[in-house]
């Protein structure tokens, strides 16, 4: 039976599902530090093994990003991405203060757009918003 636990994914579950899906290699310390920074983390456990993972960064109260929502190729089309991004919404909807518009942001990898367009996101740019932007920052320069 597929079961959602809150906060209990670890540094080695993440990096575990980070690998399956070929992102990018971290340091067990920013794993660790990314980890604890969430506002939460969402994991989705089959017989006891992850499957799949999705956190909240964000201030908690003008903004909440979707970071990490993994869900390895063998897990996916089950529907456990729209349980986890779910629970998350929820999660975002119990925080936002009484009477306040919260905006739920996320980037979605290129080729997942339509999955969070069924699930009420708006895809950037549009006559209004721009396109989302990102910087890396590292050591290559």
């Amino acid at each position: 039976m597929l079961e959602l636990r809150e906060n209990v994914i670890t540094v080695d579950e993440y990096l575990k599902l980070r690998d399956r899906v070929g992102w990018k290699k971290l340091s067990r310390e920013q794993a660790q530090r990314a980890l604890d920074n969430s506002l939460i983390t969402i994991g989705a456990y089959l017989a006891y093994q992850p499957i799949g993972m999705g956190r909240i960064v964000g201030d908690g109260a003008v903004v909440c990003y979707v970071q990490d929502l993994i869900i390895p190729p063998q897990a996916q089309h089950f529907g456990v991405g729209s349980m986890i991004l779910d629970r998350l919404e929820q999660f975002v909807e119990q925080i936002r203060l009484p009477d306040t518009e919260m905006m739920f942001d996320l980037m979605c990898a290129k080729g997942r757009e339509e999955f969070y367009i069924q699930h009420g996101f708006l895809a950037r740019p549009t006559e209004t918003l721009g396109p989302g932007m990102i910087k890396y920052l590292n050591t290559e320069k």
